[in-house]
Formats: structure tokens, C-alpha cells, sequence
């Protein structure tokens, strides 16, 4: 079992897991727009720290912050029902397609 997979089953498992004892059985009690406001914030973060990033070698302030936007994304997926695998199952679908014919595609 790789990461992503181990890691949806546990976010799956704390669904129905006591809020005060876990992150993301709490983010579930509080709803659809808390998690929506994370996945946002997080996104923002990594945003920040893409800019302060050099890129002349690993910036762990930004693999830290793309790994926190990661995991409420999975959350988020998780609690609409959706599998995270599919987005890789879309990636690997659109490899070896031009950016510009997949977006073009998409209407």
C-alpha cells in the first residue's frame, strides 16, 4: 500500500472518530466550509512560501506547506465522497497530452 492510500484510510477511519481526540475527526465536525476554509489557507501558505523559496536546492518550508495543502485536499475529497486516486487516475490520463489540447478538451 503506498502513501496515498494509507493515508485516505486513515483519514477515512477518523471520520466517525471523537473530535477532541483527533485533527481531522474535528475538521469533520465542523462541516464542509471548515475544511474548505483550511484547504484555502493552505493554499495561500504554500503560495507565501513558493515566493520565498530560491529554488537552488530543497526549501523544506515549502515541501512542508505543499504536504499540509495535500493533506486537507484529501480530507476535503474524503469527505465529499471522492477517492484521492482518481485525481492521479486523471494525471496519468492527461500524461503525454498537451496542456493546451487537455484544457481545450475540457469544454
Amino acid at each position: 500500500m503506498d502513501t496515498l492510500e494509507k493515508l485516505t484510510e486513515v483519514v477515512k477511519a477518523r471520520q466517525g472518530a471523537d473530535p477532541d481526540e483527533s485533527y481531522v475527526a474535528s475538521l469533520y465536525a465542523k462541516g464542509l466550509n471548515k475544511i474548505l476554509e483550511k484547504v484555502g489557507e493552505e493554499a495561500t501558505e504554500v503560495i507565501l512560501a513558493a515566493k520565498d523559496a530560491d529554488g537552488a536546492q530543497r526549501d523544506d518550508a515549502l515541501i512542508g506547506e505543499v504536504a499540509d495543502l495535500w493533506f486537507h485536499t484529501i480530507v476535503m475529497m474524503v469527505h465529499l465522497n471522492q477517492r484521492p486516486d482518481w485525481v492521479l487516475d486523471t494525471l496519468a490520463e492527461r500524461f503525454g497530452v498537451s496542456g493546451h489540447t487537455e484544457k481545450a478538451n475540457r469544454s
